[in-house]
């Protein structure tokens, strides 16, 4: 995992990011959002180190991304932000846009097996009050 040094987060570019999320990207947020998927939260375009994360589950170390078009035409900055990420301790799940968009169900049930090896998250300190 990343040292324990502050590290400071690129808010604007992540807003920025949200803001222009692609249909696929808005259609899976849908179903992670809320806690939908066995309780674990999701964040969306999140600073990861150097990186921006589709999609960031904290608690479970995982993250979603969406390739579409521009992935194609980047594959060796993919693959390299790919091996940092993993070195990091995060495990990727990469979809296709189409996939999304053909087939929701079908990778929410991925992202959900991805899961289901990984313990109940706990609940939120905010829900106890602390």
């Amino acid at each position: 995992m990343m040292d324990g040094q502050f590290q400071p987060r690129d808010t604007p570019r992540a807003k920025e990011l949200r803001n222009a999320a692609t249909p696929a990207e808005r259609t899976l947020w849908r179903c992670l959002s809320g806690r939908k998927i066995g309780g674990w939260k999701f964040s969306r375009q999140m600073p990861v180190g150097p990186y921006f994360a589709d999609f960031l589950c904290r608690e479970a170390q995982l993250i979603v991304e969406l390739d579409g078009y521009s992935h194609d035409m980047r594959q060796a900055y993919d693959e390299h932000r790919g091996h940092w990420l993993v070195e990091n301790g995060f495990r990727v799940l990469r979809f296709t846009n189409s996939d999304v968009m053909a087939n929701i169900d079908g990778v929410v049930s991925e992202i959900e097996r991805s899961l289901d090896l990984l313990p109940t998250p706990g609940p939120s300190r905010m829900r106890e009050g602390s």
